[in-house]
């Protein structure tokens, strides 16, 4: 049940993302869901680091869309330099 309630906050987090910072990315459903699955991931390190996160704590939904956020960008730039 964790893992589908981790896909559905990813998919969320992602389409949050995609929405806030619309432009023409690739990608539907899995890559909506693994731009906010791995968006938690990055916020939860980055919350850690900066001591937001106590260790072994979790980003919440925010964190999530703020790393989606970021990994969009990231990838943007990337793209956009080729």
């Amino acid at each position: 049940m964790h893992l589908i309630w981790t896909l559905v906050i990813g998919f969320l987090a992602g389409a949050l993302a995609k929405w806030i910072m619309p432009g023409k990315d690739p990608g539907g459903f899995i890559v909506t869901t693994l731009l906010g699955v791995g968006g938690a991931f990055l916020g939860t390190f980055l919350g850690q680091l900066l001591g937001l996160y106590p260790p072994g704590g979790r980003a919440g939904f925010i964190g999530a869309v703020i790393g989606a956020l970021i990994i969009l960008a990231v990838y943007r730039q990337i793209k956009k330099k080729r």
